[in-house]
């Protein structure tokens, strides 16, 4: 992984070029008071402050330049990597102070997996310098979780299955000194016999298995989060097309999310009893997938009729929702690839949010308008409930007609969490169609900084 921590650096009056920040509304009063040489410059560039907008400017010597970029008025947390994109190697610090959540962009947009590439990057360290160290942590850290889940779902399906994806929790849980154990087999069959069944058709090295890690103090609130983990969806017998297929290493987004959760709330030790749950499985086609009419029992006890074999991650969800509200914990969050209809409701990066609960569902958006990773709520509309009906069993996993599809989806997803329980569900793509600054094509964290600043609100660490 990236090692952002040599990317953004305390400033103890080091040299560096200077990044002046500028707003287009004050850009004419600002011109004004520049020099005829940058007045020039800034005219041959049409530079003209918009948000993005980067220029170089030469000063009295060869070395001594400096950076234009035109930003908003409040900073988000990508609007300083054009400028790490578009500069050299070297060190830099800004013309004002910014807030940590800014800092990010001009991490991530040094980020990439260079697993599979011949050549390191060519463009070597932009490092910054910041005036305030506690920042410097707080953006390192937000830096490495985004870069968790960009990796995890950016890995392509042969080096990350269920035994992979079970690696990383072990090597984040070593890290913070959690514990972790795994169920597979006949404990499996057993106890969550819908995420056996989904997994069931993959070979034995990539079967199906619940990862759970636990942390904290047992005397702390325990808050439960799951993430959806099929490492590779073929739709099943209900075999996707091609197109369809391509991008299906992302399914599963959900426990690369959930897991970099974990490593922050682990590593800013947070006053919770931790508890992760990733069903993790290979929907793959043999001999003894599961059917299109086929009903399986599910560990809460309900019957369900599967329509669609390509309706399978609410099936491993929903086993893991089962234990999960077992022990009655005062807050369960799940993050899953589930939808298709999520995005075309919402696009690619506006993960849905559902909640049985206002009071949740209104803090989780608050965070993330504060967070700059926004969150639009869907209605676990009452009325849809019987689209779940089946003639033959308590639910079926994928109504007919195909509407309002993410909507039934959580509302399937409901049947299985205690009504007392507080509980939020993400629905996010865990994808960049295409580039942005600070946010290249390929996986990508939609939801995560959402949930954390909400976590770090509602259970602030000692040492804020």
């Amino acid at each position: 992984m990236t090692d952002f921590s040599a990317l953004l650096l305390p400033d103890r009056g080091q040299p560096a070029h200077v990044v002046q920040l500028v707003r287009a509304d004050r850009f004419d009063e600002w011109l004004t008071a520049q020099p005829e040489r940058v007045r020039a410059v800034v005219a041959a560039s049409d530079f003209r402050a918009r948000p993005g907008q980067f220029a170089l400017i030469p000063g009295q010597r060869a070395d001594d330049w400096s950076g234009l970029l035109g930003v908003p008025e409040e900073l988000g947390p990508y609007d300083l990597a054009p400028a790490a994109a578009k500069l050299v190697e070297g060190h830099y610090r800004l013309s004002e102070a910014v807030p940590a959540s800014a800092m990010l962009g001009w991490l991530t947009a040094q980020h990439r997996l260079d697993r599979y590439r011949a050549d390191p990057d060519p463009r070597g360290k932009r490092v910054l310098f910041s005036a305030d160290p506690a920042h410097v942590e707080e953006a390192v850290r937000m830096a490495q979780a985004v870069a968790l889940v960009r990796d995890l779902v950016d890995t392509p399906a042969n080096d990350m299955g269920p035994a992979e994806l079970q690696a990383a929790v072990e090597r984040v849980a070593n890290r913070h000194g959690a514990s972790t154990r795994v169920i597979r087999g006949d404990a499996l069959e057993s106890g969550f016999p819908m995420i056996a069944a989904v997994g069931r058709a993959a070979v034995a090295e990539r079967g199906p298995r619940l990862i759970e890690l636990e942390w904290g103090d047992a005397a702390n609130p325990a808050v439960t989060v799951i993430g959806k983990g099929v490492c590779f969806d073929t739709g099943g017998l209900d075999i996707k097309p091609s197109t369809g297929m391509r991008l299906m290493k992302k399914d599963m987004g959900g426990a690369a999310h959930a897991l970099a959760l974990a490593d922050l709330v682990m590593g800013t030790r947070l006053p919770i009893r931790l508890r992760l749950l990733i069903p993790a499985v290979e929907n793959a086609i043999a001999g003894d997938a599961i059917r299109p009419g086929d009903i399986l029992r599910s560990r809460g006890g309900l019957s369900v009729e599967i329509a669609n074999t390509d309706a399978e991650g609410r099936l491993i969800l929903a086993d893991a929702l089962s234990l999960a509200g077992e022990d009655k914990p005062a807050l369960i969050l799940d993050f899953a690839t589930l939808t298709g209809a999520a995005r075309v409701a919402l696009g690619p990066e506006l993960p849905a949010l559902f909640a049985n609960d206002d009071a949740v569902a209104a803090e989780l958006t608050e965070a993330g308008a504060a967070a700059g990773d926004p969150l639009w709520r869907l209605p676990l509309w009452p009325g849809y409930r019987d689209m779940l009906k089946s003639d033959v069993a308590d639910l079926n996993n994928s109504p007919e007609g195909g509407f309002a599809g993410s909507i039934t989806a959580a509302l399937f997803l409901e049947r299985f969490v205690p009504a007392t329980t507080p509980w939020a569900h993400l629905d996010t793509f865990a994808w960049m169609p295409v580039a942005r600054p600070g946010r290249p094509k390929g996986g990508e964290a939609l939801g995560l900084r959402a949930a954390w600043t909400m976590l770090i609100r509602r259970y602030p660490p000692a040492s804020r």
